[in-house]
């Protein structure tokens, strides 16, 4: 398991039938430099699945794309 810090919880997007939960964190992985990461973790935050990663500018580029999406 690597070794990681949740800097900051920016917020839940789902819940998952067996307690897990889909969050997007600002998290360090192996003390690199954080990142945006949306993944699922279990209640205490001691186990997770596979999930993305996002530096600042792509998260920035990311925000862009869904203000101008009209739908979803």
């Amino acid at each position: 398991m690597k070794k990681y810090n949740i800097y900051k919880h920016i917020g839940n997007l789902s819940q998952l039938n067996n307690e897990w939960i889909k969050e997007l964190n600002f998290i360090s992985w192996d003390d690199r430099e954080p990142v945006y990461d949306i993944r699922t973790w279990n209640t205490e935050h001691t186990a997770y699945g596979k999930g993305v990663t996002l530096i600042a500018s792509q998260m920035a580029i990311l925000k862009i794309l869904l203000n101008e999406m009209t739908t979803f």
